[in-house]
C-alpha cells in the first residue's frame, strides 16, 4: 500500500519533485498546482516558494511539449522573483522553440548577465544569433526588444574572484554607472560601430595592424561601449610593441567588462614587456580564477614567475 500523500506544501512540491525525476511529468505538474493551491489556502505570502513552484511547474510543461503555459508559469515566477535563473531559461528554451528568436535572444542575455558561466545560455546566444542573422538580415541586433538591465545585487558571476579581479568587476560597474549618465549611442552609431570593428578585425587577419588601430578607433568614435573593441586594439599594439598603450586600451576594455579575459592576458603580456612582473602575474592570477585551464596564461604565468624570482 502507498504511503498516504503530505498535503502540505512541502510535502507536495517533494512529490512532484520525486514524479518529475520518474519522467512523470504530468503528475509532477498536477501536484505542483496543488501545492500553489494550498499555498494560496494558507493565506501567508511566500514569493520565494511560489515563484519555485511555478519555475517546477513550467519545465514540467516544457517536458510535455506545451510550451506556451512553459512562458505563462515562467512569467508569473519571475513576477514573484526577478531575475530568477532557471525561469528565465525555461522560457528561453520555450520561446525558442516556438521560434520566437527575439524574445528567447532576450532571455538568454538576461541569464548571462546574471551567471556568463551558464552553459546552456552561452549555447543559446550562439543559436539564436544564427537565426535571426539568418532571419532577419545583418541588422538583427537593431530589431530586439530591450534587454532588461540585471543588478548587481541579483549577479552571481563574479562572487568567487579573488579580490584584485573584483577591483576590476568593480571598476566596471563604475564604468557602466558613468556611461549611463552620458550619451548613449544611437541604434545608428552602434551599427556603424561594429561594422568598423568587423573590419579591424579583417585587416588584423591580415596583419596589417596600423589599418586595424585606425579602424578601431574611428569605431570607439561611434560607440565607446564594447569592451572587445578596445581588446583589440590592444592586441595591434601589443604587435608593434606599443606596450604603454596596450596596457591602457587593456585596463579599458576591463573597465567595461571586468572577466574580458583576452585583456587579463593582453595587459599581462605588455606590463612583462614593460618589466613590471608584479602586475603581470596579479592579471595572469585573474585570468586563471576565470579560466583555470588556459595553457597560454599557464605558460604565460611560469615565464613571469622565472623574472619574479
Amino acid at each position: 500500500m502507498a504511503p498516504k500523500l503530505s498535503d502540505s506544501v512541502e510535502g507536495l512540491r517533494a512529490a512532484g519533485n520525486q514524479s518529475f525525476r520518474n519522467g512523470q511529468f504530468a503528475e509532477a505538474a498536477a501536484l505542483y498546482s496543488r501545492a500553489l493551491r494550498e499555498l494560496e489556502a494558507q493565506g501567508s505570502s511566500n514569493p520565494g516558494e511560489e515563484s519555485i513552484l511555478y519555475s517546477n511547474r513550467a519545465v514540467c510543461h516544457l517536458k510535455d511539449g506545451n510550451c506556451k503555459d512553459c512562458i505563462k508559469d515562467c512569467t508569473l515566477a519571475l513576477a514573484l522573483v526577478p531575475f530568477s535563473l532557471k525561469p528565465l531559461l525555461r522560457r528561453a528554451s520555450a520561446y525558442e522553440a516556438l521560434e520566437k528568436y527575439p524574445l528567447a535572444y532576450v532571455d538568454y542575455k538576461t541569464a548571462l548577465q546574471i551567471d556568463d558561466r551558464v552553459t546552456s545560455a552561452l549555447e543559446g546566444i550562439n543559436r539564436m544569433s544564427r537565426a535571426l542573422m539568418d532571419s532577419l538580415g545583418p541588422e538583427w541586433r537593431l530589431k530586439l526588444p530591450l534587454t532588461p538591465l540585471v543588478p548587481v545585487s541579483a549577479q552571481k558571476r563574479w562572487e568567487s574572484l579573488p579580490s584584485e579581479c573584483r577591483r576590476e568587476r568593480a571598476k566596471s560597474k563604475l564604468r557602466e554607472t558613468t556611461m549611463a549618465k552620458s550619451r548613449v549611442p544611437s541604434a545608428g552609431d552602434v551599427e556603424r560601430a561594429r561594422v568598423l570593428k568587423e573590419e579591424g578585425n579583417e585587416l588584423v587577419k591580415k596583419g596589417n595592424h596600423k589599418k586595424a588601430i585606425e579602424k578601431y578607433s574611428e569605431s570607439l568614435s561611434f560607440s565607446d561601449v564594447e569592451s572587445a573593441t578596445y581588446s583589440n586594439r590592444a592586441l595591434c599594439h601589443l604587435v608593434l610593441k606599443q606596450y604603454k598603450e596596450a596596457v591602457k586600451d587593456c585596463t579599458e576594455a576591463l573597465r567595461l567588462d571586468g572577466r574580458n579575459v583576452k585583456a587579463f592576458y593582453r595587459r599581462a603580456q605588455a606590463y612583462k614587456a614593460l618589466k613590471d612582473y608584479k602586475s603581470s602575474f596579479e592579471d595572469i592570477s585573474c585570468l586563471l580564477q576565470l579560466e583555470p585551464r588556459n595553457g597560454p596564461a599557464q605558460k604565460l604565468q611560469q615565464e613571469v614567475n622565472q623574472s619574479l624570482n
